[in-house]
């Protein structure tokens, strides 16, 4: 069975579109979305199934994963990741936007993602559609980058083109325009020590 493709505005998500997505992940469906990097590969933190699937396509166990969670805001971080105060006032300078930080799990994180490791990336996208679909979902939704073969050109920018490519592997592939080819930068927040971990788009800010 294809996916669906579903053009969503990037500036003004249509409400109608954000809750058909919205039940499908929680209907346990895996969705491709943008975001303000790279298109990313995700579903509802809370669905073990659905988390697998994710798993499946990536080629990877679940608790071997690098997955990360796009959050609405700063309050939603602090129910799935210990925050220190100058993180968070880090944070609260440089978010939404490009950044991904390690934190601290806490124990609201589902097991199947924090088996082997005591910490989770957290994202909040300066990106419309990401934000909205956890603000109406009421949880984090998770993101894991999806990669072209080619070496080369590394990320896929192109909806279309990704739709193509996984139609028959996720329920919907949302097109929300081109999307970047530069990762998040990754900053590791879990001591005051902060280290950049992976420059990518964000400015190094630290």
């Amino acid at each position: 069975m294809s996916a669906e493709f579903l053009r969503i505005h990037p500036d003004t998500p249509e409400e109608r579109k954000i809750r058909h997505v919205v039940d499908v992940l929680r209907d346990g469906g895996v969705i491709i979305y943008p975001t303000d990097t790279i298109y990313g590969l995700g579903c509802d933190i809370h669905n073990t199934r659905a988390i697998e699937r994710i798993a499946r396509i990536k080629g990877i166990k679940p608790q071997k994963n690098d997955f990360s969670f796009i959050c609405h805001d700063l309050s939603h971080i602090a129910d799935y990741a210990k925050v220190g105060n100058m993180a968070f006032k880090m944070m609260k300078r440089l978010l939404p936007g490009p950044y991904t930080f390690i934190l601290d799990v806490s124990h609201r994180v589902p097991k199947i993602l924090h088996t082997n490791k005591r910490t989770v990336g957290i994202r909040i996208p300066d990106h419309n559609i990401p934000r909205e679909i956890v603000k109406e979902l009421g949880n984090p939704i998770i993101t894991t980058t999806i990669k072209d073969d080619d070496d080369i050109i590394q990320y896929i920018t192109d909806p279309e083109i990704i739709f193509e490519r996984f139609q028959h592997l996720v329920d919907i592939v949302i097109d929300g325009g081109i999307g970047g080819n530069i990762p998040s930068t990754i900053i590791d927040a879990t001591t005051d020590d902060f280290e950049i971990v992976r420059q990518g788009l964000g400015p190094a800010e630290v």
